[in-house]
């Protein structure tokens, strides 16, 4: 039998003066960075939630943080002005790698090949040596935004979701385009691998989630009409049996991985969630707790049980309309 889930909303953590874009996950399960249009960038520890921790403050917005668990490093992406490389113990810019001078959607970074993926707004993916930190190549196949990426261990391949409506699959080494999927009819702004590696996960403005079989050279399975809106980020739970969504519909809400069937919505109404469109979420290991950012400038942090039973939600066949 599937799953019934219990929501309670354990913590609110505030401090940001603007809208939180993004959060990242840390040293420890129970430790989370936030970053955002104030640039900001602080740490969280679920512990004790309610003490913020300031990082780093930079110039400009901020949509892309990524953890460096080898090295204690933070890569912010600062837009306009490139990646900053934070050391974490000293609260230091190690380095500044200078990009071209636009939006910075998403970081990658992939210890398998010793490189870290740059998703740009002028459509570029910027390859970097995870070592030094010097640029490496620039791979550009849109003159529209790379607004996500993911990374597939067992693959070894890199996939980019795109303004112009496309995802993207590369050799995540040699950066040769494989794949392209073509089933979106607006930006994609969530790309994930499952745990296993044998299905991609995609969504965005077009508010479908798309199901695709990566050993079937990415034969896309099925879909789901998520959200009423855009689909903001996709994150699966430690255990890999769950996902969530988030959505500028201002509700989170919970799948069961396996049968793609729809287990819980969080929103205001039912369970004071966010105001406003959320933004990117962390699920931890932590007590296995999820935590949320959204435009409200709030930062929520919500407990995750499991009972039996489900609502009825089923994956669509694509060969159907809707």
């Amino acid at each position: 039998m599937a799953s019934k889930i219990q929501v309670e909303k354990v913590a609110t953590l505030t401090g940001h003066r603007d809208c939180v874009y993004t959060l990242e996950s840390g040293a420890s399960p129970a430790t989370v960075y936030s970053a955002g249009s104030d640039g900001m960038v602080a740490s969280w520890d679920l512990h004790q939630p309610d003490n913020g921790e300031l990082v780093a403050k930079v110039t400009t917005s901020v949509y892309a943080l990524r953890y460096v668990p080898e090295r204690e490093l933070l890569l912010i992406g600062q837009n306009m002005e490139g990646v900053q490389v934070i050391d974490l113990k000293s609260k230091a810019i190690l380095k500044s790698v200078a990009l071209p001078k636009v939006p910075i959607f998403d970081i990658a970074y992939v210890p398998e090949t010793g490189q870290v993926y740059v998703a740009l707004g002028n459509g570029g993916i910027a390859v970097i040596g995870a070592e030094d930190f010097e640029l490496r190549s620039m791979v550009r196949k849109s003159d529209q935004s790379v607004r996500c990426l993911a990374y597939n261990k067992t693959t070894n391949e890199l996939a980019a979701g795109y303004s112009d409506n496309m995802v993207r699959i590369f050799d995540a080494t040699s950066m040769e385009l494989k794949y392209e999927l073509a089933s979106h009819t607006n930006s994609v702004f969530a790309v994930v691998y499952s745990p296993d590696g044998t299905l991609l996960l995609t969504a965005g403005r077009d508010a479908h989630l798309r199901v695709w079989e990566v050993e079937e050279k990415y034969k896309e399975r099925g879909y789901v009409i998520a959200h009423m809106y855009t689909v903001n980020h996709i994150s699966y739970s430690p255990d890999g049996r769950y996902f969530a969504t988030c959505s500028m519909d201002k509700s989170i809400k919970v799948w069961d991985a396996q049968t793609f069937k729809l287990l819980k919505v969080i929103d205001k109404v039912r369970n004071a969630s966010h105001g406003t469109s959320v933004n990117k979420l962390f699920w931890s290991a932590h007590q296995n707790q999820l935590v949320s950012c959204s435009d409200d400038r709030t930062i929520s942090v919500w407990d995750i049980k499991f009972s039996l039973d489900h609502e009825d939600y089923t994956l669509r066949n694509q060969t159907k309309n809707i």
